[in-house]
């Protein structure tokens, strides 16, 4: 019997993930734990296996096609029914001889009576006069009947969508596989009903039994104005002459709907504090040539930043923590997502308990990580379970940023570039030190700005108070 594959959970906050390249196509051998297919996702690039020995079968999911998770990719075949040959294959259509047709009925039959039908409703008398204008109110659309849609198969993230929009799923033809509806269609079905003008309503039908008098009374006092419908999406620019358009590809799609789906989600908020980074620059400059010959790891700045980010976190464990509808959801192992920028996109990947790796692990640990990001190898467990994120901007010259936070986490710190300038020191001297900011973008939901500052604050201090030790 034939096996199917589904699209499997690429992260904890992935909804959905796009076929990139079949590596196996129909008809050909697969053994168990065999990638069979690249899928990508707003955080990797990851290799689907094969779940058993046997044959490939049916390709459902086309390439570049987005697919929830859960749903159907393809199928896999056993080994003795691929190879058993055609003619083994049971035919039923075949071995049974087709049904006689059914005999005439007989003329003399009676047709069978008419289904009863009901008397029609006589009018109530009416209390007041009822103006030809008013019409039955149209149901709410946000107001979704019991079971409404759920013969439907959406995803979570579809489902939110509509109630955020108020759109009724059994209203919204579907364009994904099999006709399931995808966020596409929600967005371009509310877009319809927001941008168009509303069809005028018809007159409503006079009852029977309502006198000619009623017709001139004079209209109902009008209802109150409901509030305002949201302003339609602007329309895409047009194309100027010489202009090209360069389509999305399925990690920048990602990318992009993940980045709506955090500032939609979560209320960011941001504090920066600058630091004095006159110790590690001495610190990684004294040890920097010993430890790559005792390692083989480069010794970056990224170790440093990392063991303080811990520090602190293990201080504040709010920063550590994550938002859910019965309250915050503080996590017990620190593990760190390191934000990997790539020529076409940005991955994170995760050192799993970073807590208990020592700064030599860290970088080893940020050093593997990166190549894999870079060479596109990265597996399933390499992105998964990130608590907090680290995002080291400086790397690329920046001077401030500010990140939007890795969801279903509660913040991301950026580090910028260390720059020589001078500042005020004690006594009021003026020195040049290498400086950096330190820009911290958190979740409102979970943290307010007093346990944000002491957070970043606690870096800053930890960075500015390294010595020897830290080394180990």
């Amino acid at each position: 019997m034939a096996q199917t594959v589904t699209m499997p959970q690429l992260g904890e906050s992935v909804t959905e993930g796009t076929i990139s390249k079949w590596l196996k196509q129909p008809g050909e051998r697969i053994e168990r734990y065999e990638p069979i297919a690249e899928v990508i996702t707003d955080k990797v690039n990851a290799e689907v296996p094969s779940p058993v020995d046997g044959v490939m079968g049916d390709l459902i999911a086309a390439e570049g096609a987005t697919v929830p998770v859960g749903e159907p990719i393809c199928t896999i075949r056993g080994v003795d029914e691929a190879s058993a040959p055609a003619a083994s294959a049971p035919a039923p259509a075949a071995a049974a001889p087709p049904p006689p047709p059914p005999a005439p009925a007989p003329a003399a039959a009676a047709p069978p009576p008419p289904p009863p039908v009901a008397p029609a409703p006589v009018p109530a008398p009416m209390a007041e006069p009822v103006p030809v204008a008013a019409a039955a109110p149209a149901p709410a659309p946000a107001a979704e009947p019991e079971g409404a849609g759920m013969s439907l198969h959406v995803s979570p993230a579809v489902r939110m969508l509509a109630r955020e929009h108020g759109v009724d799923l059994q209203q919204v033809p579907g364009s994904g596989l099999g006709g399931r509806i995808t966020k596409k269609d929600i967005l371009e079905w509310v877009q319809r009903r927001d941008g168009q003008p509303a069809a005028a309503a018809p007159a409503a039908p006079i009852p029977a039994g309502v006198p000619e008098a009623a017709l001139a009374a004079p209209p109902a006092p009008p209802a109150p104005a409901a509030p305002a419908a949201p302003a339609a999406a602007a329309p895409p620019p047009a194309a100027a002459t010489g202009d090209t358009l360069v389509p999305l590809s399925p990690m920048r799609k990602a990318i992009a709907e993940h980045m709506v789906r955090s500032v939609q989600t979560a209320p960011h908020a941001w504090v920066m504090v600058e630091c004095d980074m006159s110790p590690v620059v001495a610190l990684r400059e004294r040890h920097r040539a010993a430890f790559e010959q005792r390692t083989g790891v480069k010794l970056t700045y990224l170790p440093f930043v990392a063991q303080a980010v811990i520090g602190a976190l293990r201080k504040h464990p709010t920063l550590n923590a994550s938002f859910t509808p019965e309250g915050i959801l503080l996590k017990r192992d620190i593990n760190l997502g390191i934000a990997v920028a790539l020529e076409d996109g940005l991955v994170v990947p995760v050192v799993h308990g970073a807590d208990r790796l020592s700064l030599a692990g860290l970088a080893e640990a940020f050093q593997r990580l990166g190549d894999r990001a870079k060479a596109a190898q990265l597996r399933l467990e390499d992105i998964q379970g990130g608590t907090f994120t680290l995002n080291n901007a400086g790397a690329l010259g920046t001077l401030m940023t500010q990140p939007i936070i890795n969801q279903p986490q509660a913040a991301i710190l950026a580090t910028d570039a260390i720059v020589k300038r001078p500042v005020v020191v004690a006594g009021d001297a003026i020195a040049v030190r290498p400086m950096m900011n330190l820009c911290l973008s958190f979740d409102h939901r979970i943290n307010d700005g007093l346990q944000a500052t002491r957070f970043i604050s606690t870096v800053r201090d930890t960075l500015q108070a390294m010595d020897d030790r830290v080394l180990g």
